[in-house]
């Protein structure tokens, strides 16, 4: 049995103190919530003060993006040793809006996972496509370039550490969301891949989270698809009700 994430994205949201009060209102939630890797990945500001609040909580930190350099004269950049020393456990590596915003690569999302991986930090690595994509048809084209190149010269033990998360770029802030049948066809896909790049054993063991408009009202049907281990949860990890109450109905789902 894969164990369940849901993983909150906050994007450039929050001052400190509304972090502090969101995180401290998802303890006083979430605090009963069990067998499942519940995350909040806030802005860099952010990250030292919540990991402390957090810190024997059942709620982990993440980051939102890393360089693949330890240290050095990158102006602006945060390594993944600086990760570790603050608490990070898990880091955002290609979501669409670096790619989209930031010239992230397959090659710079190959070189940050690598990078997280020799440090211990758990990657969630972005894939999908955008709707142009999409209505062409080319949908498991860019599903095949992502993983492919994006997880090049991953071994078979790192490949066990690495958590993926689908989203559909033309589902996320637009209110619109892949069917919980579109998002099991692709993430069969994913974990079909992974069986023709490694073997059966791990693509059953792989996550794979699917990320793109979750909310309350369709995460129960999406958690009940069988390649749906998870969500990365943009605007809706935002506020208390909705955060908590996805969490709490994929624990139900996947009990």
């Amino acid at each position: 049995m894969r164990k369940t994430i849901i993983a909150g994205n906050w994007k450039m949201y929050k001052t400190l103190r509304e972090g502090q009060e969101l995180v401290i209102a998802l303890r006083r939630e979430l605090y009963q919530i069990e067998d499942i890797d519940i995350v909040v990945c806030p802005p860099y500001t952010l990250l030292a003060y919540l990991a402390d609040a957090l810190e024997t909580s059942n709620i982990l930190i993440g980051a939102q993006d890393v360089y693949w350099q330890d240290e050095g004269a990158f102006t602006g950049e945060v390594s993944p040793v600086m990760l570790k020393d603050i608490g990070c456990k898990f880091v955002i590596i290609g979501h669409s809006e670096r790619r989209q915003y930031f010239g992230e690569t397959n090659e710079s999302v190959n070189n940050k996972l690598k990078a997280a991986l020799r440090h211990n930090l758990t990657p969630i690595v972005c894939v999908g496509e955008t709707l142009s994509q999409r209505e062409s048809g080319k949908t498991f084209k860019v599903l095949d370039d992502h993983i492919e190149n994006g997880l090049k010269d991953i071994t078979d033990i790192d490949i066990l550490k690495i958590v993926i998360a689908y989203e559909p770029v033309w589902a996320i802030g637009t209110g619109k969301n892949a069917t919980p049948q579109q998002a099991q066809e692709a993430q069969k896909y994913i974990r079909d891949l992974l069986r023709k790049m490694y073997n059966n054993d791990i693509a059953d063991t792989v996550r794979i989270q699917y990320g793109g408009s979750v909310k309350p009202e369709n995460i129960t049907e999406l958690m009940s698809q069988p390649d749906v281990d998870g969500a990365l949860v943009g605007g809706a990890s935002l506020q208390i009700e909705t955060f908590a109450e996805i969490v709490k109905k994929a624990a139900e789902v996947k009990k």
